[in-house]
């Protein structure tokens, strides 16, 4: 009788352990458990996505051309442009002269250089007074970088088709380019001529180099704006000197000659 009531309370005992372990072992319930952090990880997913898809389109319509390196008597000079939509944003000069009275010149030059460039959109700016040969070459690698701009906006137009790129390679700004004429050494210094020329014509002329100094910057405020003008109206290097000024003037025409031998003139 003993045994039996053992045995009959240790088959109680068993069932209840059964009953007791049957919840944690439910499918449903395991399943139901992990659905919820799964789902968590594709919420949080979803937004880092959409954020990185934005930031890639924003500055897609941006990028940087860099310009040949343009030597001079006291070193290299180099400009780097920052473009956005077909327009200058930023100029730096990644290489400039440097070393003894260079670092003065160039410290004084090049932050002027870069304002007027990003003012002007092209490379016709002013020479900075006494960094001549730092100024010449920051507009001759900035020209180098603004070809390159044109030219790679150019592929870009002809690539897709439409009626856009027919009207844009037929405007006088497409044509139009800017020579510079040899410096040309005279008795009281350099002359050097930079001319803009549109559909054969010359529609703007300017001495990017003169004589300084002493009389000669009278005779060169007196003398080269008349020369100028006389060269759009001639549109030859065929003009009168400018009385008082004949070194001057004679330097001025044998560089305007060599700016349109390169023009094609």
């Amino acid at each position: 009788m003993r045994r039996v009531v053992l045995a009959t309370a240790a088959t109680v005992s068993g069932v209840v352990l059964l009953l007791s372990l049957k919840p944690a072992s439910d499918p449903a319930a395991a399943s139901a458990a992990g659905a919820a952090p799964q789902q968590t990880a594709a919420a949080q997913e979803a937004p880092q996505g959409g954020q990185q898809g934005g930031a890639q389109d924003a500055g897609a319509s941006a990028g940087t051309v860099t310009g040949d390196a343009a030597q001079t008597q006291y070193g290299a000079v180099q400009v780097r442009l920052t473009v956005a939509n077909g327009k200058i944003t930023k100029a730096e000069a990644v290489q400039a002269p440097k070393g003894g009275l260079s670092d003065q010149k160039t410290a004084l030059a090049v932050p002027k250089l870069n304002q007027e460039a990003v003012a002007a959109q092209s490379a016709q700016i002013d020479a900075v007074s006494g960094a001549t040969y730092t100024s010449t070459g920051y507009k001759k690698s900035l020209q180098s970088a603004l070809d390159k701009m044109k030219a790679s906006s150019g592929s870009s137009s002809g690539s897709s088709p439409g009626s856009s790129s027919g009207s844009s390679s037929g405007s006088g700004a497409a044509q139009a380019r800017t020579v510079t004429g040899k410096a040309v050494q005279t008795q009281y210094g350099t002359v050097q001529v930079r001319i803009t020329v549109s559909d054969g014509k010359i529609t703007k002329a300017d001495a990017v180099q003169a004589p300084k100094g002493g009389l000669s910057d009278q005779k060169t405020a007196l003398a080269v704006p008349k020369l100028n003008q006389e060269a759009v109206a001639a549109g030859t290097a065929n003009i009168d000197a400018v009385s008082g000024a004949t070194y001057t003037s004679t330097g001025y025409k044998q560089s305007l000659q060599s700016a349109l031998d390169q023009a094609g003139g």
